[in-house]
């Protein structure tokens, strides 16, 4: 399985809650909305939620019960949208708020879904391929009522992948008689996948930072780059701005924090990763301490790891001009606080993660028509609607005198809440 952080370095004890933080980011853009701020409450309470038991026979024969999860936060602009997510700390709390997240940017880029998320609580890496496989169907059977290529549509998250999708889509298909290939994305090629699709997340960050770094003269060529989280995100992440000139100076990973001032050879350190199952013991880079890792004086910090990894705390110690958030939700409001009061700009998870979901859309669409586009095609498409959805974001931050976050929920519970509206309550 691939992106699959444990709960260890990453944990600060004193993470705020990620539904209180989703909340407070609500309330801070009612104000911005005039009359649709009436409808603000329908963005408070989930619209769906289902908690499942997920039992399986294990390796050794004995019954094993875990707790799985898939909320459903809106769907007044189309489909659930959201990936599933295999980790131990997966909650209910986390869950309500990813899936929230989720209706916030799909509706801030455009696409044509509400917010949905899912998850269970294990850790991927203590069961044997074969005890996955039967999870993952289990769970899929279990949710089966509530998702659908019209309903809801899953994806991978963190310690998930195109082989659990794989599973997934197989599953769905075998209980409804026929083959579904739209009923999840992230799928590998030969299932109806698409092309781009397990590059879109890092790439879409990339996109953001560089339209960032054209906006505030802080050029991708010669910047130094830290870079938390080396999984699916973070790892492409750091390659391709890598490629484009940058310095990528310190990763950190579950299990590692590593350094080198003059530049990691990310494809060497990518190469370690996937054989060692982490950056320990990489050559490359020396070991650092988590404390030193969040001080270190640079241009671009790309957390990409778990929600909440930007405390308060760690605000006020940070030295980068421009953060660009890779993973769900990992800045809280009051560190968001703090970083706007020390003028450091902060692109936010619901712009500049939105890349993977984006392609996603295509792979949907793709699906839907059985008519697939060249990777130069998707790149392309992907990079015109990331530009146009920060274009506006920008604009309106501008024209509001609002954070970029601030901006972005503007956008997106401006489309909700019209969609809701226009809509209307039934019965």
């Amino acid at each position: 399985m691939t992106n699959t952080p444990s709960n260890l370095s990453y944990l600060d004890p004193a993470r705020a809650e990620p539904w209180a933080s989703f909340i407070e980011q609500i309330d801070r853009v009612a104000p911005h909305l005039g009359s649709l701020s009436h409808w603000i409450e329908t963005l408070k309470h989930p619209k769906r939620i289902l908690v499942v038991d997920v039992p399986i026979v294990r390796d050794d024969g004995t019954i094993a019960h875990y707790e799985g999860y898939r909320v459903q936060h809106n769907l007044s602009r189309g489909p659930g949208k959201g990936g599933v997510r295999f980790h131990p700390g997966v909650s209910l709390n986390e869950v309500m708020a990813l899936a929230g997240w989720m209706t916030i940017k799909n509706a801030a880029l455009g696409l044509p879904f509400g917010g949905a998320k899912g998850g269970v609580r294990i850790d991927p890496r203590a069961f044997s391929r074969a005890e996955l496989e039967r999870i993952t169907r289990r769970y899929t059977s279990e949710i089966g009522i509530v998702i659908g290529p019209d309903k809801d549509i899953p994806a991978p998250d963190v310690g998930t992948d195109q082989q659990t999708m794989a599973w997934m889509m197989d599953t769905y298909s075998v209980n409804i008689g026929h083959t579904a290939s739209g009923v999840v994305t992230g799928k590998p090629i030969a299932l109806g996948g698409s092309l781009g699709r397990q590059e879109a997340t890092g790439r879409g960050v990339y996109i953001a930072a560089r339209q960032a770094g054209i906006r505030t003269a802080v050029p991708i060529d010669g910047a130094r780059v830290v870079v938390q989280g080396f999984g699916n995100v973070g790892g492409i992440a750091a390659r391709i701005f890598r490629e484009n000139g940058a310095k990528v100076i310190a990763l950190q990973d579950a299990e590692a924090t590593v350094a080198n001032p003059a530049g990691i050879d990310i494809p060497a350190a990518l190469t370690h990763a996937a054989a060692h199952g982490s950056l320990s013991g990489f050559f490359g880079a020396e070991p650092i301490s988590v404390d030193d890792f969040w001080q270190l004086e640079c241009e671009y910090l790309v957390p990409a790891a778990l929600e909440g990894q930007l405390s308060p705390q760690r605000a006020r110690c940070l030295r980068a001009r421009i953060i660009v958030e890779g993973a769900n939700g990992p800045t809280t409001p009051a560190a968001d606080d703090i970083l706007r009061e020390r003028n450091i700009l902060v692109i936010p998870d619901v712009l500049a993660n939105a890349g993977g979901v984006t392609v996603s859309y295509f792979e949907w669409v793709q699906d839907f028509s059985s008519f697939f586009w060249s990777e130069e095609e998707i790149n392309a498409r992907l990079e015109s609607i990331m530009i146009n959805a920060f274009d506006a974001i920008w604009q309106t931050a501008q024209e509001r005198q609002v954070s970029i976050r601030t901006a972005a929920f503007i956008i997106a519970c401006q489309r909700v809440l019209a969609a809701r509206e226009q809509r209307g309550l039934y019965p």
